[in-house]
């Protein structure tokens, strides 16, 4: 169950890189209806079918080119919803012999709602608010897993549990992890918005934006308006340019607070780790990060070439699980300090007997 549930993993990330493949090559609306595609379990390619589906639905004219991007994304995703229904029957199936049964359960759900979020993509013709909070979905249920696959690989771990030694320094950094672990997904969050209004290019300068340190007439209140109107169809966008603006530079903001704050955080890690053997997690955190800042700046510089545009967001991917795992090494540390007082009763207690 541990090596299925790393399976799902690997595959959530891939469902997350053909999403953001799908949505480059603009195929987001590839296919009008859900979960086929004009009515059929495949793209229609054959004379008959096209004509078919083009009488089906009059105002989209069926593109195979794009048909395929979102329906192998579909099946993609349809093959993790199966993994992840499996690992949730087997642990209610082995319930007694200890295996977590609430963790999966709860992740089979969210695929589900993440299904739902997956169908009103397309019936709301990529409505912003839903494309973010689908990308957000997926975000969560890769990191869900990654949390189910730590538990059962500790738990089939052979032997002794032989828990690194723990340092008391490093007890303190747990709520700036959390609050790192907060940043990364406001930042992926900001991303969704960015790539949901197609505002990626709005810059295609750096440092600068459009030879400007702070553009003028930057619009956000427009930019992140949340409470537009559906419809009727948000392909390439609807905001104005200077909205794009302000949500692509508040994105590069972003992105410069997550540096700064990290390279303070993983500093002090680093400095005050000991023995607790989190050198590999640390700088697991310091390398995703390093990549996924240059495949950003990389982005910019060569205006936002797929295969780069893609890696940007797997590397999105593989600095959220980097500091999941770090967070999970960190609660993993046994508390080998005790305080004064204890300290003081048991040595009070060995003299009077």
């Amino acid at each position: 169950m541990a090596r299925w549930s790393a399976y799902a993993c690997v595959l959530a990330v891939v469902v997350i890189m053909l999403g953001a493949w799908t949505r480059l090559v603009d195929a987001g609306l590839g296919c009008p209806d859900w979960p086929g595609c004009y009515g059929f379990l495949t793209v229609p390619q054959s004379e008959n079918s096209i004509a078919i589906a083009n009488a089906r639905f009059p105002e989209t004219p069926v593109d195979v080119a794009k048909g395929w991007p979102e329906m192998i994304h579909r099946y993609a995703a349809g093959i993790l919803g199966l993994v992840v229904f499996g690992l949730a029957a087997t642990a209610v199936r082995h319930r007694r012999s200890g295996l977590p049964v609430k963790l999966p359960l709860f992740i089979a759900a969210f695929i589900l709602l993440q299904g739902g979020f997956g169908a009103w993509t397309v019936t709301l013709k990529l409505w912003p608010q839903v494309v973010a909070l689908h990308l957000l979905g997926g975000f969560t249920t890769l990191s869900l897993l990654l949390l189910l696959t730590l538990r059962l690989r500790k738990r089939a771990a052979l032997g002794p549990d032989r828990a690194p030694a723990g340092s008391a320094s490093l007890s303190r950094f747990r709520p700036w992890l959390y609050a790192g672990l907060m940043l990364i997904i406001m930042q992926i969050a900001l991303g969704g918005w960015t790539a949901a209004n197609y505002a990626a290019v709005a810059c295609t300068d750096l440092p600068t934006c459009q030879g400007q340190w702070w553009p003028e007439g930057m619009d956000f209140r427009h930019g992140f308006d949340v409470t537009q109107q559906v419809g009727p169809n948000y392909l390439g966008g609807q905001l104005t340019a200077d909205g794009r603006v302000a949500i692509h530079v508040t994105h590069r903001l972003g992105a410069m607070i997550v540096l700064g704050y990290f390279l303070i955080l993983l500093g002090l890690l680093w400095r005050y780790r000991g023995n607790s053997n989190l050198d590999r997690s640390i700088a697991l955190v310091a390398a995703a990060l390093t990549l996924q800042i240059a495949l950003g700046l990389a982005n910019v510089w060569l205006h936002i070439p797929l295969s780069v545009a893609v890696a940007h967001n797997a590397m999105g991917a593989g600095l959220l699980l980097s500091m999941v795992h770090l967070i999970w090494r960190h609660h993993q540390l046994p508390q080998t300090e005790t305080s004064p007082a204890t300290h003081t009763t048991t040595i009070n207690r060995e003299v009077t007997a």
